[in-house]
C-alpha cells in the first residue's frame, strides 16, 4: 500500500502538489478564524463531574448564572495624588462604575475583515460592581466581567477598548487605574511577548534553513521542507479544528501551539530522512531518472516513516483514556495532526522530490562524486571496535542524569512567574494591602435537597467555622439564589490562589470544615481556582499511572511488528526508558534544585514521556531498521553496524538538532509550564538522537550481533571472525541503500 501510494504521487506529482496547496491554504484560513470557537480556557471544565470543584462549577452555572466563559478583571481605582479616598471619592467611583456597566463596548473592525460568517462579534456590555476598599483607603477595587474566550484576539480587543475607556473616565474624575487578573494578565502578556515571539520564530526558521544549507549546500533543500511543512501544518490544524467542531469537543488553548511545534519538528525530520536517502540514491545510480529514484526512495523509507509516525499516534492516542479532559483532547488532536503529516510524507514529499529531481541539490556538486570518509564513518568504526565501552559510558551518563529524580515534586502553579507587566504591578499593589486571594476567591456552594429551602441564619455555623480556618483572611457574606435553594459563600485566602499553599488549604482544612459543618439536608462543594487545581492534581496522578504503561505496551507492539524480533524491541524500550528518566531527572535538577522552583510542572512527566518516548523512538526505529538492512548482507555484524551508523548518523543528528530547536522555542515563553516543557523536550530529543540512537543502540547491536534480531537472524556472516570491525570504508556499491 505504501509503495502504491508513493508511486501514484510521483507519477502525478504536480496534481498532488496542487491539491495539497489548495487544501493547506483553505484549512489554514479555517483554523485561524475558527480555532477560538473550539477552545475553552477554564481548566475546571476539563475535570470529570465527580470531582468536588467540578460539581461547584456546575452549581455556579445552574443556580447563580455564572457563565462558563466569564472572564473577571479586577480594576484598582485610586486618587491620582496618592491621598486616601474620601466619601465623595467613593461616590464618584461608584458613578463612573455604573456608567461603564451600562455602556456597550464594541469590537473594533479589522482593516481587512474576513467573511462575516467567520467573524464572531464580542461586542458586549460588561458587568461592573464594587468589591472592596483597602483598609487604609488607598484604593477601591471593582470587578469587571467580560464573556468569551480569553485567548481570542477579538475579545482581547474588546478588553483593550474597555480598559482605555475606563482609564479616560476615571482620569476625568481625578483617579488613576490599574487592571489585573485573568483577561488582563493574558492581554498584557500577549502584548509583552508579541515581539519576542516574532524574533524567536524568525530565529528558529533561520536556524533550520542554515542547518539545511550547511548539510546539503542547496537553497531548494533548505526552503522546500519549510514551505511543505507550513502547508501541511495548516491542513493539519484545519483538520483538528474541523473535527472539534463536528464532535463538539473543546480544545485547550495550548493545543494549537503544541501541534504547530510538533508538526514543524517531525515534518522537517521526515523530509530530511527522504532528502538524505534521495541524495545517496542519485549518487549511487546516476543513470536512474530522478522520478524513478524518488519513487524507489519514498517506497523504501516510507515504511520506516509510517512506523515512526504510528508510534507517535499510538502514544498520544492513549491520552484518550485519561480522566483529565485537557489530556484527553490533546492526545487525539496530536494524533490526527501526525496522521495528516504521515499522509503528506507519503504523497506531497515524494511529489516534491519527483518534480525537483537533481535540482533539489543545486548548486551543490556533491551528486557527481562519492563523499570522502567523514566523522560519521569514523564514529561508526569506533562503535564497531569499542561497543562495550561506548554502551557503558552512555548508560553511566543517563543514570547520572536520572539520579536527579530523587526528591522530585510536582508543581501545579499556573502563574506567569516574574513577568514585568502592568497587570503584575497592579496585583502586587493589591496584595500589599489585602489578602492575596481577594481578586480570586475560593467559593463554597451549599444546595438544599429537593423540596427544601435555605436561609442565611440556618447556615450560620458554616461561615463561622470557615472564618476560623487558618489561612482564610476574610469571609464574604452569604448569598442566596432567587429560589433560595442554593447559597454561595466566598472565601478570601491569605495565600495566592495559584500557589501550593492555597491548594493544600482548600483540599485539606477548608473541605474538612465544610464536611463537619454542612447542615443536615444539604450538600456543599468547594470551588474556585485553588480547589480546581487541587482536584487536577488528583486526576493527573491517576492518569500518570494508567497512561504510562498503556503507551509503553502500544509502542512495544509497534516495534515488535516493525523489527520482526523479540529481543530488539526490548533493547529499544530499555534505552528509551533510560532516556526518559535521564531527561526528567535533568529537568528536576535544573528547575527544582538549581532554579529553586516549587517543583516540575505537573504536566511535564506525561508530556515528556509521550514526546521523548514517541519522538525519540523515531530515531531508534530509523537506526535499527538500517542496522537490520545492513545485516541482511553477507559479512561481519559489526561491519554492518559501522555502515549503518555511517549512513544514518548525519540524518539523525541533523533531524535531532532541528526538532530540538523547534521545541526549544517554547523555553523562551514567559509561562513557567511552557518553559519547562520546551527545555525538557529539547533536551530529551538531543539525548535520544546523540546518545541513544547514534551511540547506545548501535553499540548494543554490535555487542549482540545478529542475535539482536532473535529469533530471526538476517543475513549470513562470512568467516569465523565476523565480529571484527571493518578496516576500511565501504565502497559505493555497498552504499546503495542510503540513510533513513
Amino acid at each position: 500500500m505504501i509503495r502504491a501510494l508513493t508511486g501514484l504521487s510521483t507519477r502525478h506529482a504536480w496534481k498532488v502538489i496542487a491539491l495539497w496547496a489548495v487544501l493547506g491554504l483553505a484549512l489554514t484560513v479555517l483554523s485561524q478564524t475558527l480555532v477560538y470557537r473550539v477552545t475553552q480556557t477554564q481548566s475546571g471544565d476539563f475535570l470529570p463531574a465527580q470531582y468536588d470543584s467540578a460539581a461547584a462549577l456546575k452549581i455556579g452555572e445552574e443556580r447563580f448564572g455564572v457563565k462558563p466563559d466569564a472572564n473577571a478583571v479586577t480594576v484598582l481605582v485610586a486618587r491620582a495624588d496618592g491621598k486616601p479616598l474620601t466619601g465623595p471619592d467613593h461616590r464618584r467611583v461608584g458613578a463612573v462604575a455604573d456608567q461603564l456597566g451600562h455602556r456597550r463596548v464594541k469590537m473594533p473592525t479589522p482593516k481587512d475583515p474576513p467573511p462575516s460568517f467567520l467573524i464572531e462579534d464580542h461586542s458586549q456590555t460588561p458587568g461592573v460592581r464594587p468589591v472592596v476598599v483597602a483598609p487604609d483607603r488607598s484604593f477601591e477595587l471593582l470587578s469587571v466581567q467580560l464573556t468569551g474566550n480569553s485567548t481570542d484576539p477579538g475579545l482581547q480587543d474588546v478588553y483593550r477598548a474597555f480598559r482605555d475607556r475606563a482609564k479616560g473616565e476615571f482620569a476625568k474624575a481625578g483617579m488613576r487605574t490599574g487592571f489585573t487578573g485573568g483577561l488582563a494578565d493574558v492581554v498584557d502578556t500577549a502584548d509583552a511577548e508579541e515581539s519576542t515571539g516574532k524574533v524567536v520564530g524568525a530565529l528558529m526558521t533561520g536556524l533550520i534553513v542554515l542547518i539545511n544549507i550547511l548539510v546539503f549546500r542547496s537553497a531548494l533543500a533548505a526552503f522546500v521542507p519549510l514551505l511543505a511543512v507550513a502547508i501541511i501544518g495548516g491542513a493539519a490544524a484545519g483538520a483538528v479544528v474541523g473535527a472539534a467542531m463536528l464532535t463538539g469537543i473543546k480544545l485547550d488553548p495550548s493545543t494549537p501551539s503544541m501541534i504547530n511545534v510538533v508538526l514543524i519538528g517531525i515534518g522537517v525530520d521526515y523530509f530530511l530522512f527522504l532528502l538524505f536517502r534521495f541524495r545517496e540514491q542519485l549518487r549511487s545510480r546516476p543513470e536512474q531518472p530522478a522520478r524513478a529514484a524518488a519513487a524507489e526512495v519514498s517506497a523504501r523509507i516510507g515504511t520506516a516513516i509510517t512506523s515512526a509516525a504510528l508510534t507517535i499516534v499510538a502514544a498520544f492516542a492513549t491520552l484518550g483514556i485519561a480522566t483529565f479532559g485537557q489530556f484527553r483532547v490533546l492526545g487525539p488532536a496530536v494524533a490526527v495532526s501526525v496522521l495528516v503529516m504521515l499522509l503528506a510524507a507519503l504523497t506531497l514529499m515524494p511529489a516534491l522530490l519527483a518534480v525537483t529531481g537533481r535540482k533539489m541539490f543545486w548548486p551543490s556538486r556533491a551528486l557527481k562524486r562519492e563523499p570522502r570518509e567523514g566523522s560519521a564513518a569514523r564514529f561508526g568504526a569506533l562503535v564497531a571496535r569499542r561497543p562495550l565501552a561506548l554502551a557503558l559510558s552512555s548508560v553511566a551518563l543517563l543514570v547520572a542524569l536520572a539520579a536527579g529524580l530523587a526528591g522530585i515534586r510536582m508543581d501545579f502553579g499556573q502563574s506567569g512567574g516574574t513577568r514585568h507587566t502592568p497587570a503584575a504591578a497592579t496585583s502586587a499593589e493589591i496584595s500589599r494591602a489585602l489578602p492575596a486571594g481577594v481578586s480570586d476567591p475560593a467559593t463554597v456552594y451549599v444546595t438544599a435537597k429537593a423540596g427544601h429551602t435555605l436561609s442565611a441564619d440556618g447556615l450560620g455555623a458554616l461561615p463561622r467555622a470557615l472564618s476560623e480556618v487558618k489561612g482564610v483572611g476574610q469571609i464574604g457574606r452569604t448569598t442566596l439564589n432567587d429560589d433560595r435553594t442554593a447559597a454561595r459563600i466566598d472565601l478570601y485566602l491569605t495565600a495566592d490562589t495559584q500557589s501550593q499553599q492555597a491548594r493544600d488549604l482548600v483540599s485539606g482544612p477548608v473541605r474538612d470544615a465544610v464536611a463537619r459543618n454542612t447542615p443536615a439536608g444539604t450538600e456543599a462543594h468547594v470551588g474556585g481556582t485553588a480547589a480546581v487545581f487541587a482536584d487536577i492534581s488528583t486526576a493527573v496522578g491517576h492518569d500518570l499511572k494508567v497512561v504510562f504503561p498503556v503507551a509503553a505496551v502500544l509502542i512495544a507492539l509497534i516495534l515488535l511488528v516493525l523489527l520482526r524480533s523479540l529481543l530488539a524491541p526490548v533493547v529499544l524500550m530499555i534505552a528509551v526508558g533510560l532516556g526518559f528518566a535521564a531527561t526528567l531527572g535533568a529537568s528536576t535538577l535544573v528547575f527544582q534544585h538549581l532554579l529553586h522552583k516549587p517543583g516540575v510542572n505537573f504536566v511535564l512527566p506525561l508530556v515528556l514521556f509521550l514526546f521523548v518516548v514517541a519522538l525519540g523512538t523515531d530515531y531508534n526505529i530509523l537506526i535499527s531498521d538500517r542496522i537490520r538492512e545492513e545485516m541482511e548482507r553477507p559479512g561481519p555484524a559489526r561491519a554492518a553496524v559501522a555502515r549503518a551508523v555511517r549512513h544514518t548518523a548525519p540524518a539523525i543528528a541533523t533531524a535531532g538538532v532541528v526538532l530540538a530547536a523547534s521545541f526549544g522555542t517554547l523555553a523562551v515563553n514567559s509561562a513557567p509550564s511552557t518553559q519547562q516543557i520546551g527545555f525538557a523536550t529539547a533536551l530529551g530529543i538531543m539525548l535520544s538522537a546523540f546518545v541513544l540512537s547514534i551511540v547506545l543502540v548501535p553499540a548494543l547491536a554490535a555487542i549482540l550481533g545478529r542475535g539482536t534480531w532473535w529469533p530471526f537472524r538476517p543475513g549470513r556472516p562470512q568467516g569465523r571472525h565476523h565480529t571484527e570491525p571493518p578496516t576500511a570504508a565501504p565502497g559505493p556499491q555497498h552504499d546503495r541503500v542510503s540513510v533513513h
